[in-house]
């Protein structure tokens, strides 16, 4: 039965149209995007302007449990690589309950923050000693539970992880839980597939970075992975520190992206997690490739790794999307505004990512970050268009931040003069309402399942 909802204020593909219907099917997709419509009698009316939902194209949802632990000095020079220890000590200690309820809320969050998708880069594969469960897909399969539960849009993707450095060096005691063959990961997709094909959810593969995934594991995994889904979306954590970036040129002669870019088959399907220190040559070589620059701004800010350089990368017409990354901030706009204040601060710019087609910041990001993040996710959650699924945010506007403003407007104030979260109404995911009033139906029963598996794990 065909589902209809009318908005006086939409933004679709080509920008912000008004008085559009918008139709859709009981497979959640969308069979009409009608601008200038009249509204029909038995038709709902959105409460204030209809947004695309924010696919988050990268996420390690055991993370969230752990942000806000590390705002302290560990070391006299603290960076990514000591905070990285940090992680290695708490991720030794989870459980696939931990795990779940810690996703579900997470989930939750996402989508009463204007997520309607997320990417899963899950690498924590085995059990607390290192050896894989009786069911190896024990761990990936508590994230499809907790997807499922909540109503969000669903990519898992799991983590190659073989070595523990460049030049095949051995994993560490803390990386026990990660590493894997390319013939056990092969296994693993296999016996997801069916399981991400009932619920609805897409699977493909992340091999960790250069770092983690010698050649050979790179070459094999990616081929066995075209054997069983020649269209699955592929991601890498690639020049992410500088570190790593000496440390590829030290083994290869090469820079991580260009090494990359020479040696892989990468299009369209991948996405390059991060890619934030890319000298002029891999910034066009990179965006020529089709692959979607898959950026974390709050995740960057808070672990120090650096500035992506957003207007170049644009000027050779890359795609891009937004991911929460380790989740300190849970939170669609956030991420947009992060980005386009990180890119003033490094430029002593004002509105950088504005374009000639949307001089509006927050859509112009919207739409690009909408279509990236769809393209990374290897789902039809393009935006609002027919044959897209119907995942869209819709806006309060008695808000007092939107309150008497244009549509543009509106949306400017929801990313940079609200708390973000807090002018969302509703988010549908499918056609489906998943978060009312701004809060999800399992808001209190999974956060109270998280503060207790938190609160365990801080214990042992």
């Amino acid at each position: 039965m065909t589902q209809k909802l009318f908005a006086a204020d939409a933004l679709l593909p080509e920008g912000w149209a008004r008085n559009v219907l918008l139709a859709w099917d009981d497979a959640g997709r969308l069979t009409q995007v009608q601008a200038g419509a009249q509204r029909p009698t038995d038709t709902q009316a959105a409460s204030g302007p209809v947004i695309p939902g924010m696919p988050n194209l990268h996420s390690h949802a055991f993370q969230r449990a752990f942000a806000g632990l590390t705002e302290h000095r560990a070391e006299q020079h603290d960076s990514f690589w000591s905070w990285r220890t940090l992680m290695y000590r708490f991720a030794a200690r989870l459980g696939p309950q931990h795990m779940e309820a810690i996703a579900t809320w997470l989930y939750a969050e996402m989508l009463e923050a204007g997520y309607t998708g997320v990417c899963e880069f899950q690498y924590v594969h085995h059990d607390v000693d290192g050896r894989p469960y009786a069911d190896d897909a024990t761990l990936s399969l508590a994230l499809l539970r907790a997807a499922k539960k909540v109503g969000i849009g669903f990519t898992l993707l799991p983590v190659l992880y073989q070595t523990g450095g460049f030049g095949e060096q051995p994993p560490t005691e803390g990386q026990r839980r990660f590493v894997r063959s390319t013939e056990s990961m092969l296994r693993l997709l296999e016996a997801l597939k069916p399981q991400c094909d009932a619920q609805g959810a897409r699977l493909g593969l992340a091999p960790h970075s250069l770092r983690a995934v010698p050649p050979e594991g790179l070459r094999d995994a990616v081929a066995g992975l075209e054997a069983i889904d020649r269209t699955a979306p592929i991601h890498i954590h690639i020049a992410e520190q500088t570190k790593e970036v000496d440390d590829c040129v030290a083994w290869s002669g090469l820079r991580p992206v260009e090494w990359l870019l020479d040696h892989a088959p990468v299009d369209e399907r991948w996405c390059l997690v991060h890619a934030t220190h890319m000298n002029d040559a891999e910034y066009e070589y990179a965006a020529r490739s089709g692959a979607v620059a898959g950026l974390c701004p709050t995740t960057e800010a808070n672990l120090g790794d650096g500035i992506f350089d957003f207007a170049k990368w644009r000027s050779h017409g890359g795609a891009w999307g937004v991911g929460s990354d380790s989740h300190a901030s849970v939170n669609a706009a956030e991420e947009l505004l992060m980005l386009e204040y990180s890119q003033r601060l490094a430029k002593r710019q004002r509105n950088v990512g504005a374009s000639a087609a949307q001089p509006h910041v927050a859509t112009a990001l919207t739409l690009e970050a909408v279509q990236g993040g769809a393209r990374a996710s290897g789902r039809a959650t393009g935006g609002l268009a027919a044959g897209q699924q119907a995942d869209f945010v819709v806006l309060d506007a008695s808000h007092l931040a939107l309150q008497g403003l244009s549509a543009p407007d509106m949306l400017s104030a929801h990313v940079f003069a609200s708390h973000r979260t807090s002018a969302i109404d509703g988010v549908w995911v499918a056609g489906r309402p998943r978060v009312s009033a701004g809060r999800h139906a399992l808001h209190d029963e999974a956060a109270a399942a998280f503060v207790a598996a938190r609160t365990q794990l801080l214990q042992d």
